[in-house]
């Protein structure tokens, strides 16, 4: 009786495992197929260019527009400007440099869509 019991529970066990290696099997062509669709090896490759971007955009206004600006400035280093209300301190020098990278970013990707977009004849969306 152990013996037809031990028998039955091993071919639960390989059905078991059948399935499950069916299912990953399933699973696997189901994530290739959207990866494919919704072109995610795209959209990560964009975004690591959009980090080294942004890290080269950030740069170029620390180290160059910024001491321009701070020559220009009375006050000298204005990144480091805080606004005192009471106990607390806002970095409205920081917020400020910050709105400036993102527009100059922005501009840079703007500048960069157009230029890529100008050859492609197809009808946008």
């Amino acid at each position: 009786m152990a013996s037809k019991d031990l028998n039955q529970a091993e071919k639960l066990v390989g059905e078991g495992v059948r399935d499950l290696t069916k299912g990953a099997r399933g699973f696997q062509e189901e994530f290739m197929e959207f990866l494919r669709k919704y072109q995610v090896i795209g959209l990560a490759v964009a975004f690591v260019i959009g980090a080294a971007a942004t890290k080269l955009v950030t740069a170029v206004v620390s180290d160059v527009i910024m001491p321009v600006i701070a020559v220009i400035m009375p006050q000298g280093d204005w990144r480091t400007a805080t606004l005192d209300i009471g106990p607390v301190k806002f970095l409205a020098g920081d917020m400020l440099g910050n709105i400036i990278d993102f527009v100059i970013i922005a501009l840079a990707v703007f500048l960069i869509v157009k230029y890529i977009m100008k050859g492609d004849t197809s009808k946008k969306i």
